[in-house]
């Protein structure tokens, strides 16, 4: 397994116990906006090698989340109100799973984005959060 990071990318700071947990976990701004990142280990796959989909899931929301919240720019409180996910591929032991998100819309009351997993150009999930600010947009 590669445990080297591509360049520009740092661990995700704000952080939180399942986070810790299931990380680290890594940023890196660019064009596209906010990417989100892992490497993926022997604990976020099953027993044939392949990531669980409930990691992905996991960082498909953490990806969604910050970025709708202005992640590492801001910290817009927000909570996920639903997330749904597809996926097309699969990602396997010592792959580097980045996600891209499009934030939609962050409104005074609700937040809608979509974000997409790939292993280098394959797009293996998307995914689509929708988040209600804690804050009223302030």
């Amino acid at each position: 397994m590669s445990d080297d990071i591509p360049a520009g990318f740092q661990v995700i700071s704000r952080s939180s116990p399942y986070i810790d947990m299931v990380g680290p976990l890594y940023y890196r701004q660019s064009d596209e906006g906010l990417l989100v990142a892992f490497r993926a280990e022997e604990k976020h796959c099953n027993s044939r090698g392949f990531v669980h989909g409930g990691m992905l899931s996991t960082a498909a929301d953490i990806a969604l989340g910050y970025s709708a919240g202005d992640f590492p720019d801001g910290n817009r409180p927000m909570v996920t109100t639903s997330i749904t996910i597809d996926f097309a591929g699969s990602a396997r032991l010592g792959d580097w799973v980045v996600f891209r998100t499009d934030v939609q819309k962050v409104g005074r009351m609700v937040a809608f984005a979509n974000t997409y997993a790939h292993v280098g150009d394959k797009r293996i999930a998307r995914a689509s959060g929708i988040f209600s600010v804690l804050d009223g947009g302030k």
